[in-house]
This record gives structure tokens, C-alpha cells and sequence, in this order.
């Protein structure tokens, strides 16, 4: 099934090593010798062999709070795309990340929460069950019951971990929704999962100025019309200014909250809750069509989270984990469940990662004493134009591993990141993954060595491999990932769209899942991802993936960071066109772009000479940090763009627009 070794062995260009300590009191290294196996490429070869057994015992590891112990594992007869887990048993997982905790370990940290402005909030473990089961009270008293859907545009404050955990323990699902989404966003998905409730708040700061996030939620509403209620979180109070408001509709969250505990609603029952209970519907941003909601369930994408944090990033009680991310990405979620399953401390922050200052983050990291922090890489290179000086004020030892997520990796960023923030000892743990996966195919292991910008293996637990256009697997050569083998974190479907879920992911061989990533596996087990293989260029009959023509320009001393984009050719049928920020103190010329082209040439060849370099002074970007190169291609053609509302700087995609290169 593998071919050639499957995690990274020990080579001189390896740029971390596992110290005695990872190899010995890792919670991966006691897993395994708690099994009695020999070493990490024995446990992942029977784990491939029999996922049943594997995650069952990955579970007992975790020590997940059942409300009933399964009898079985997992039921693959309805075929392997529909795979049922944990049968006979039942397990909320939003209870299971309160009860424990609360009852061994009171007054722990659970969430610690600061704002731009710097307000702050820190949850103990009695604090946090206690605050979710008055928000569940309250949420009932509002109508919520089993089985709606909830709407939650939020930003990371501490009231979306409470609202997000009281739907679980109501068994309601929820539908995150990015903060910086526009109307037309928010709308199409309220829509497609008929939400009957929509959580979102007065406002929020970015940059020193308010979001007013009531207004594009009203907004959206004449296109979302199952949406009865709206609740309102008072996140800015008097500085948000003037609120919409429609009584017959609106609702104060704190009013809420009075009102039940004036009623004497102070806590709900939890009943044994289905595994294979939905509890999340998280839509996936495609360029076509609409938007896909991943079906995810109590049994699922938690589980599958927290053994991704526990086995491969080495999080436990104790830990901080903190990831620069939104609830609307599968990274909120994520961390939300994962860190408190794993009783850790879970840290959010609602703002801008450099303001007011661009030592803002690591400030963060240092005060509040961050052990596990992700970034993605594109936010690296942006901190990284600031220099070292505002790294170099803050005392970052509390660090014990750094995460990666959300696109390929360059060179320099990523040995600034290991260097700069990792002194040069920590681990970077590249995952990726994606939505539907909950959590990560390829990732890093604590017991194998790290190459720069690599994964050194597939996920523990995750029968992942790299196969030709024919599916036989590949070694050295770009090729498509897949994964053979089920996992409790599969998403159950597509919302009530059965055919497109096998259509995007099953058909393509038999019970094979087809991510739809270009990856590369090494001679020496090392994993690279190169994008999306729908992003593919094919210039002159040649296919490249946008990350390798940007990872040959980023090469170029004076390119900061890169986004590679195909447009028509009458000829190639295809050719490139690389968009470069500069770094600082770096002069646009002829001369330079001609510079920049040349570099592609040196790294890929003739063949994928770019038609032409274009220098911006920004890409457009999500606000936690991927390049929207979709947005970058559409602009630069002059088509429409389609919903730039998640952009961080929507002022970029007007500057490609005013550009004329090689435009057809």
C-alpha cells in the first residue's frame, strides 16, 4: 500500500531533531509504549491495517468522558464513505468538555480571552460549565431544541466557547460563520442550512475601529428568512453606537441570560447523546457554486481534533494552546473542542495580530504564557517585514511548540518562524488537512526529525498516501493526495446533498478519498503539499502548482512574499503571472521583474517562464492570513471576484484591477 519509508528519517538537512526528553515523555511516545509497540512506524502501519483497533485505542489514550462506552468501533457496512463510529455507546462532547474538569480540577484555567482594546476575560473550569449550562437554560427558554440550526457570526470572544459548547449540550448544531464575511456570505449559508436562530454581536474592534457586526447581519437576513431570532451579544456596548434593532426579533444575549436565571433556568439536563449525533454544519469556501456544509458530529470531529493536539502537537493539561484563527474556520472550532477535551487552557483574542504595535502577538504569547501557538504562514511573513525587534522584547520560553496551517510554507518564513520565535529548538508542526477532515492528513510527529517547510509524515492514525494519475502511489514526483483507510473525523456528507459528497471525494477510485491536494513524498519520507490540485497552472501541456512558481519567486532575495496565478494564452494555452510584495527598502524596476523571472526560470525551468511579474504593495488576504489567489486571478482579468467580503484589505483586489501587464 506505502512505497518507501513513510515518516522522515534522520538526514543532514533536517533542521529540528526530537531531544531525549520528546522521545521518552512525549504523550505519542507514551502511547506507544503503553501499546507495547515498537516505534512510531509500527504503530501507524497496524494503524492503516485496522483503524478500528487504532482508535479505540486512541480514545482510552485521550481519556474521552463517555456518557456510555462503545461496543463497537466502527461500522463500515454501509461502505467505507458512510462509516458509523463508536456504536453502543454515547458521548456529548460538550460535556465531555466541562464535567471532568470541573469536578477534578475547579478553579483551572480554562479560557483566558483578551481584547484589542485590552479587555479581559479567564474562565475556571467550574466557571465555564457553570456559564454554559445558563447559556443552554437560556438558549431553550429562546426556543432552541435538538436537531436546529444556530447561526453564529462571531468573533473569538469568551461567550462564542460558551454558545458554541450550549448547543452541544441541547444538541442543536451550529453553523460558524467568519466574522469578516459581508451579507451576501453570511445569507447563503443561514440560508442552506435553514437556521431558525443567528448568535452575532454589536460590534468588535479591528484595528482600532469598530466592526459593526449587527449591521451586516441585519443585512443578510431578507435572504436568510427561516431565521427567527436574533441574539445579541453586548461585545462594545456604548462605542458601538446605534444598533438596529427590531423588538419583534432581537434579542440582548445578557437580557437572555437575566430572564432565565430570573425564571430559575440555571442549568439543563444532558441525556445520552448518539455519537453519530450532528453538532456542527461548517461550510467550506469553494469558488463555484454554493457554499458545501460539512456535516460534523459529536462522535467525529472532536475526537479526531484532539487526538491530532494530544499525539502529534503534544498538548495536555497544563498547555496553553493559542491559534491566531476565527470560528469560521475549521481551526476555531477546533481549537474550541480539542484544548478542552485535552484539559488544556484554551486562549483567544479578538484583534489585529501588530496593534497597536506590531509586537502585539508576541506580547500576548509572553503575558499569558503561551505553550502551543499555530500561525499560518502567510501571518508569518507578514510579522516578519516588522524585523526582529518587536520579537526580541518579549520573553517567548514558555513556547514549547509552534503550528503551521492553511498553505504551503517558503524557505525564508518558515526558518524565521523556527529561528526568530522557536529559538532555534522548537518543533514546527506543518498539519494540513482540511474542513471535511477535521483536522489534519499529513502533520508532524515528535519522534522523527523535521525538514524545513515539510511534514515528516501522515497524521497518526490517518492511511494517507500519494498516487499517479492512474492511483498507484508515487515517490518523488507531485501527485494526488488520498487517504485509504476511515476515520471518526470523515465529515458525515454534505448538507442534505449526498451525490455531491461522493462526487467530490469518492468517485474518483473505489473507497478512496481524493482530497484534492497536489502532494510530493521525498526519498526520505519527508511530505510536501503544493496546493490545491484544482488550482493547478498547465502551461504548454506542463501542470505546476501555484506554491512551487511562488516558492521559486520568494527565492529572490528581494520578494517578501508571492501569489501565481494562469490566464489565457493563445499559444501555451495557459501562462503564468506572478504577483510579488517587496520587502522593505526594495525599489520596483524592469530590471528587477526581469530578476524575479529569472529566479522562476533557475527553479522550474524555461518552459515556466512567467508571462509577466507584477509588483503590489499587498495580496489579497483572509484576515487569518491565506492568499485568495482566486480573488488575485479574477481581478487581474477583470471577471468578477465573486464575494471578497473575507478579505482583509479589499483595497488590494482594487490595485490588481488597475493593473495591465499581460492581461488577454
Amino acid at each position: 500500500m506505502h512505497a518507501g519509508p513513510v515518516f522522515g528519517r534522520d538526514v543532514a538537512d533536517a533542521a529540528w531533531r526530537p531531544s531525549a526528553g520528546d522521545l521518552t515523555d512525549s504523550r505519542i511516545a507514551r502511547f506507544i509504549r503503553g501499546l507495547g509497540i515498537e516505534g512510531l512506524e509500527a504503530l501507524h502501519a497496524r494503524a492503516v491495517g485496522d483503524p478500528a483497533w487504532f482508535w479505540a485505542a486512541a480514545a482510552d489514550d485521550l481519556r474521552l468522558d463517555w456518557q456510555h462506552a462503545p461496543s463497537q468501533t466502527l461500522d463500515a457496512q454501509a461502505g467505507i464513505a458512510f462509516s458509523k463510529w463508536w456504536g453502543g455507546g454515547a458521548f456529548n462532547y460538550a460535556a465531555a468538555c466541562l464535567d471532568r474538569r470541573a469536578a477534578s480540577d475547579p478553579d483551572g484555567p480554562a479560557v483566558v480571552w483578551e481584547g484589542e482594546d485590552g479587555a479581559a476575560v479567564r474562565l475556571t473550569n467550574a466557571d465555564l460549565r457553570a456559564t454554559v449550562h445558563r447559556a443552554a437554560a437560556a438558549l431553550e427558554l429562546e426556543g432552541v431544541t435538538e436537531g436546529d440550526r444556530v447561526g453564529i457570526f462571531l468573533p473569538m470572544l469568551p461567550e462564542t466557547v460558551v454558545i458554541v459548547l450550549a448547543l452541544g449540550v441541547l444538541r442543536a448544531i451550529y453553523t460558524p460563520i467568519f466574522s469578516g464575511y459581508g451579507p451576501g456570505a453570511v445569507a447563503s449559508r443561514l440560508a442552506d442550512c435553514e437556521a431558525s436562530v443567528l448568535v452575532t454581536a454589536d460590534g468588535f474592534l479591528r484595528r482600532g475601529s469598530v466592526v459593526r457586526l449587527k449591521e451586516a447581519a441585519d443585512a443578510a437576513l431578507p435572504d436568510a428568512p427561516t431565521v427567527q431570532r436574533v441574539i445579541v451579544v453586548r461585545r462594545l456596548g456604548e462605542r458601538a453606537g446605534a444598533v438596529p434593532w427590531m423588538s419583534h426579533r432581537d434579542r440582548w444575549w445578557d437580557e437572555a441570560l437575566a430572564d432565565a436565571a430570573a425564571a430559575g433556568a440555571t442549568s439543563v439536563d444532558v441525556p445520552p447523546t448518539d455519537p453519530e449525533t450532528p453538532y456542527m454544519l461548517i461550510y467550506t469556501s469553494g469558488t463555484t457554486g454554493r457554499p458545501k456544509g460539512a456535516v460534523h458530529v459529536h462522535g467525529g470531529f472532536p475526537i479526531k481534533g484532539a487526538q491530532d493536539l494530544a499525539h502529534g502537537f503534544d498538548l495536555g493539561k497544563g498547555d496553553t494552546l493559542f491559534w491566531f484563527t476565527d470560528l469560521g474556520w475549521m481551526m476555531g472550532p477546533w481549537a474550541i473542542s480539542g484544548a478542552l477535551l485535552l484539559d488544556a487552557t484554551l486562549f483567544l483574542y479578538e484583534g489585529a495580530p501588530d496593534h497597536p504595535g506590531p509586537d502585539r502577538l508576541w506580547d500576548l504569547v509572553a503575558r499569558h504564557r503561551v505553550t502551543h501557538l499555530g500561525l499560518s504562514p502567510t501571518l508569518v511573513r507578514a510579522l516578519m517585514a516588522h524585523g526582529t525587534e518587536p520579537v526580541s522584547g518579549h520573553d517567548l520560553s514558555s513556547l514549547r511548540v509552534l503550528g503551521s496551517t492553511g498553505e504551503p510554507w517558503n524557505p525564508d518564513p518558515w526558518w524565521w518562524f523556527f529561528r526568530e520565535i522557536g529559538g532555534g529548538r522548537l518543533p514546527i508542526v506543518n498539519y494540513s488537512g482540511g474542513t471535511e477532515v477535521s483536522g489534519g492528513i499529513v502533520s508532524c510527529a515528535l519522534l522523527a526529525p523535521i525538514k524545513p517547510t515539510s511534514f515528516n509524515g501522515p497524521a497518526i492514525g490517518m492511511a494517507a498516501d500519494v498516487v499517479d494519475a492512474a492511483g498507484r502511489p508515487v515517490r518523488g514526483a507531485v501527485g494526488e493526495l488520498i487517504v485509504r483507510a476511515p476515520w471518526p473525523g470523515m465529515t458525515r456528507g454534505f448538507w442534505r446533498d449526498r451525490e455531491r459528497y461522493l462526487d467530490t471525494y469518492w468517485r474518483r477510485w473505489p473507497d478512496v478519498w481524493v482530497h484534492g491536494d497536489w502532494a510530493e513524498i521525498d526519498a526520505d519520507g519527508y511530505w510536501y503539499i503544493h496546493g490545491r490540485s484544482d488550482d493547478t497552472l498547465k502551461v504548454a501541456g506542463k501542470r505546476v502548482g501555484p506554491a512551487e512558481v511562488e516558492s521559486a519567486a520568494v527565492a529572490h532575495s528581494a520578494v517578501l512574499e508571492a501569489a501565481a496565478i494562469g490566464i489565457p494564452h493563445e499559444l501555451k494555452g495557459e501562462t503564468i503571472v506572478v504577483f510579488c510584495v517587496l520587502r522593505p527598502g526594495e525599489t520596483d524596476s524592469p530590471e528587477l521583474r526581469a530578476s524575479i523571472g529569472g529566479r522562476v526560470v533557475e527553479e522550474l525551468g524555461k518552459t515556466l517562464r512567467p508571462e509577466a511579474v507584477e509588483i503590489v504593495r499587498t495580496l489579497p488576504k483572509t484576515r487569518n492570513g491565506k492568499v485568495m489567489r482566486r480573488v488575485v486571478r479574477a481581478a487581474y482579468l477583470g471577471i468578477d471576484p465573486g464575494d471578497v467580503s473575507a478579505l482583509e484589505d479589499p483595497s488590494a483586489v482594487e490595485a490588481i484591477r488597475g493593473l495591465t501587464g499581460a492581461r488577454p
